[in-house]
């Protein structure tokens, strides 16, 4: 998921501005898309299924009008989140006015405070996280001098992984969980309007220059009378960004606290070489997470790289689709070996992570058939042992190959001859040239930064999470 948002004092097109930072954004969620434009106090928005492109025409785009400020959002469903009515921002009318908000992230608590909320009287609409936030900022918004003031008594409510947008009328308001698990920064065009984004990708896609990160648990306002922080929650928790950003969230060319995701990916790469190494021909990487760790590998180890696979680029990242059939199917239409790279080669086989081992080892034969000797799969990732709850689709251990199979059984499984991952000690090591205080790697070694959740609120009425 992704959020993305604009501020400025004067009217303009601020809806393609949005349209461009989330095409940006693309690859942080492709199930549906949204934008809310804020003209003078008046929403006017639009959300659907599907991508960027697909759901904002040039007809779409031009009926959201001009505005001073907008708000937009990318989202990947979950199995149990991916209908339309979960698209976002979410927009909500109460007595003080009008709210839009889009997130992203996951809460821990969210189902209980839905419960709570429901128990007197509240009603939901979807199967997402932002109404639930919206609903407990409203609650504190009755009673709050304004929307800033409501959104930081709320922050105390939430737990779990969030970065927010949240627009009023009058204000722009960016928000990051006390923790800083997911990554949002800000910036500032030459026409003086503020951007803010999941990630800096974005920003240099609409011409904007980076400011920084938000802190942990920090609150930044914009308004007609400037920018305004609040840090009454900075601190509160010791920081705990995801490293799975790093390993393949983020896109290579966004600075996320300080570094380089593209080198943060070369290091893993090279990690991986002193840690796992083979005699070879060639050193491959998974397009797209994958390429910048094989060139890694390549350089530490002394092996060629080689152009050994080819994406097609209109198939979206099979890690986040909903349902196993689906990730299979998209796997045999998304990858195609390159036969002159690896025909009669030794080959080593650089993917960003391996989680459910559906794409790799279909990769794995592909490469067979096409004529490779031996085939060394090395994951820029450590073994995935533990459920996520902060927003990535790992729902239990029982879909992760790795703690159901040895590393020799996980290599006869793909039909390789050798696989190899990331030590965990390393992977704290990604981002020794930024300035990230700590990293949550709970997916790995199961040290998860917030408690757990609790009460699932499922009921015979909802959906459950499917096994994948």
């Amino acid at each position: 998921m992704a959020v993305f948002g604009i501020f400025g004092t004067e009217t303009a097109n601020v809806a393609s501005s949005v349209y461009y930072g989330l095409y940006a954004l693309q690859h942080r969620g492709q199930a549906s898309s949204g934008i809310v434009v804020n003209d003078d106090g008046l929403f006017h928005a639009y959300k659907d299924s599907g991508l960027v492109n697909e759901v904002f025409t040039p007809t779409v785009l031009s009926s959201l009008g001009l505005g001073q400020m907008a708000v937009g959002n990318v989202r990947y469903g979950t199995s149990a989140t991916r209908e339309r009515v979960n698209a976002e921002p979410i927009v909500v009318n109460h007595s003080k006015g009008k709210m839009a908000i889009s997130m992203d992230g996951k809460l821990v608590n969210g189902a209980q405070l839905k419960v709570e909320m429901e128990m007197n009287g509240s009603i939901f609409h979807t199967g997402n996280d932002a109404e639930i936030i919206s609903a407990v900022i409203i609650k504190e918004r009755i009673s709050s001098a304004s929307i800033e003031e409501a959104v930081c008594k709320a922050m105390q409510k939430l737990k779990g992984a969030y970065t927010l947008i949240v627009m009023s009328p009058q204000k722009l308001i960016a928000v990051r969980d006390a923790n800083g698990l997911h990554p949002i920064c800000f910036g500032q065009r030459d026409d003086g309007e503020y951007v803010v984004s999941s990630e800096s990708c974005a920003l240099n896609s609409v011409g904007a220059t980076f400011i920084r990160d938000l802190l942990p648990g920090e609150i930044v306002v914009f308004s007609k009378e400037g920018i305004r922080t609040i840090k009454d929650h900075c601190g509160e928790k010791p920081e705990r960004m995801c490293v799975f950003e790093y390993l393949y969230t983020a896109r290579p060319d966004s600075i996320i606290a300080g570094c380089s995701v593209h080198l943060a990916r070369k290091r893993a790469g090279a990690f991986l070489a002193k840690a796992h190494p083979v005699e070879a021909d060639v050193v491959i990487g998974a397009p797209d997470s994958g390429i910048d760790a094989a060139i890694g590998y390549a350089e530490a180890s002394g092996i060629p790289y080689g152009l050994g696979l080819i994406k097609n680029k209109y198939i979206g990242r099979t890690f986040i689709d909903p349902g196993q059939n689906v990730r299979e199917d998209k796997v045999k239409i998304k990858l195609n070996p390159v036969p002159e790279t690896v025909k009669g080669k030794r080959v080593i086989l650089v993917d960003d992570s391996i989680v459910r081992g559906t794409t790799c080892a279909r990769v794995v034969k592909l490469l067979r058939d096409a004529g490779a000797t031996e085939i060394h799969v090395r994951s820029s990732a450590p073994a995935f042992l533990n459920p996520c709850y902060y927003g990535t689709d790992i729902a239990s251990r029982d879909v992760l190959i790795a703690c159901n199979h040895t590393t020799e059984e996980i290599a006869r499984i793909f039909g390789a001859d050798s696989v190899g991952f990331l030590p965990l000690e390393d992977v704290f090591k990604l981002g020794a040239s930024g300035g990230c205080q700590g990293y949550c790697a709970a997916c790995f070694d199961g040290n998860y930064p917030t408690e757990l959740p609790v009460n699932t609120g499922v009921n015979k009425y909802d959906q459950k999470i499917s096994k994948k």
